[in-house]
């Protein structure tokens, strides 16, 4: 077993080494200019993703597809994530993961107007939609869409599910002493009665949960930073600077040079958000929404508050705590800094990780049954789910460390095929966006 591990994570290393990273992020750059830097136009972007009425096909309101896309992307990668960039990347590791993050802004939109576009009407009268059918639709790639969808269901138990239900068991029981069979058992029966309603349910859930715990752990960010106000300045002027020069050792810092700082920078932005991977549009193509731009101009804020708001507030505290040059690493890091808030801040943490992890569990279980009903037909969905509830329970208690490296595989080949098509449907991008944005016909019926 241990072989077999050691050899998943190679192969995980080379899926996550510097061509994917190029290609990813070389995508955000190409689509920026195509659509015009459509990033202007996020302030536009969150006032819509704010409207919950009904206003064409779909099963959710913008605002349910935006809150649970954000479920599944705003988790451990928001706190551990951004710490281990920082461990391993220097302070300006920080400033190369927002740049991803706001560059990614665009990819998130392209993906979510081709999602919407192509998206169908499954035999229960539900939308069904995401790359998967991008592929076989406007690509006319079947084979494509398999590929992807086979990978997003094998990414979705391991990413989505194990993984998550084990680092909520482990934190509980490190921070509560309550054994993992607990912890797993009542996540099980939270999870099954959420899921098991579907994507109303699930986004009923979502639109209560995200906005309470993203606030939460941002105040609790914000509180620490106030405390350490004075060297605030000086932080963000480190940030900057090492992005580009990189940053000498400096007492249990081992020093990272500029290209640690933009190779860990990027991957970890890359990570949090999903930009590129396309997870997101699955649920993006359920909404219910008058044309494909408007519920991509909503899903594009997922980025934001994930990346440029999010990961930018947390780095930024990371680095002004200042235990960043003690030689600690990831959630080790984060919790030195929390702590500096004395028997507050450690709650604070808790329960970030506690719902993060939670809403992830239930925005990925909709993307790997969506996945599943592409390959086997609606008939799977009802099993899927119950073989996810299990799947919780199984995380929380084993110790699969194979199986979350042959997931985290999956997860960046997910984005192979999917970058193919927002590439080679651009010029469907760009034409979708002219006729709704750049003609300011965003509020027309869509023909």
């Amino acid at each position: 077993m241990q072989a077999i591990e050691n050899l998943l994570n190679a192969i995980s290393g080379i899926v996550w080494g510097p061509p994917l990273l190029v290609l990813l992020f070389g995508t955000h750059l190409y689509l920026t200019f195509r659509l015009r830097f459509i990033q202007r136009h996020i302030f536009k972007a969150i006032k819509l993703s704010f409207q919950r009425r009904k206003e064409g096909e779909g099963d959710i309101s913008h605002f349910g597809a935006l809150t649970t896309a954000l479920a599944a992307t705003i988790g451990t990668g928001n706190i551990v994530g951004v710490a281990t960039a920082v461990a391993a990347g220097g302070p300006g590791a920080v400033l190369w993961m927002w740049l991803t993050g706001v560059f990614g802004i665009s990819t998130k939109y392209a993906e979510a107007v081709l999602s919407v576009k192509y998206r169908v009407t499954n035999p229960q009268g539900q939308m069904a939609g995401g790359p998967m059918y991008v592929l076989e639709r406007g690509m006319k790639s079947k084979w494509l869409g398999v590929i992807f969808a086979a990978l997003t269901a094998v990414a979705a138990f391991g990413i989505g599910c194990m993984v998550q239900s084990n680092s909520i068991a482990s934190l509980v029981n490190e921070t509560f002493q309550i054994q993992p069979w607990i912890t797993g058992l009542v996540m099980m029966v939270l999870v099954g009665f959420v899921i098991l309603g579907g994507i109303k349910s699930i986004a009923g859930v979502c639109e209560r949960l995200v906005p309470f715990m993203a606030v939460f752990y941002v105040l609790g960010c914000l509180a620490i930073l106030i405390i350490g106000i004075d060297t605030i300045p000086q932080t963000i002027a480190l940030i900057v600077n090492s992005a580009f020069t990189g940053h000498a050792a400096l007492g249990g810092f081992i020093g990272a040079g500029m290209r640690e700082a933009i190779r860990f920078g990027i991957a970890r932005g890359l990570f949090s958000n999903e930009s590129g991977l396309g997870s997101a549009p699955i649920v993006a193509a359920a909404a219910q929404t008058k044309n494909p731009v408007r519920q991509a101009m909503v899903s594009s804020t997922g980025t934001f508050w994930d990346t440029v708001v999010v990961c930018a507030i947390t780095g930024i505290m990371l680095v002004n705590s200042g235990h960043w040059t003690e030689g600690l690493q990831g959630a080790a890091l984060t919790r030195a800094a929390f702590a500096d808030i004395h028997y507050l801040g450690p709650v604070i943490l808790t329960i970030g990780l506690l719902t993060f992890v939670f809403s992830t569990l239930l925005g990925w279980s909709y993307y790997g049954e969506k996945a599943a009903e592409y390959l086997f037909g609606t008939r799977v969905v009802k099993p899927y789910r119950w073989l996810w509830v299990i799947a919780v329970m199984v995380g929380a208690v084993a110790s699969l460390p194979s199986v979350w490296a042959f997931a985290d595989i999956a997860n960046g080949l997910m984005a192979i095929p999917n970058l193919i098509s927002l590439i080679v449907l651009s010029r469907v991008i760009v034409g979708e966006t002219r006729e709704y944005l750049w003609r300011d016909n965003l509020d027309r019926e869509a023909a």
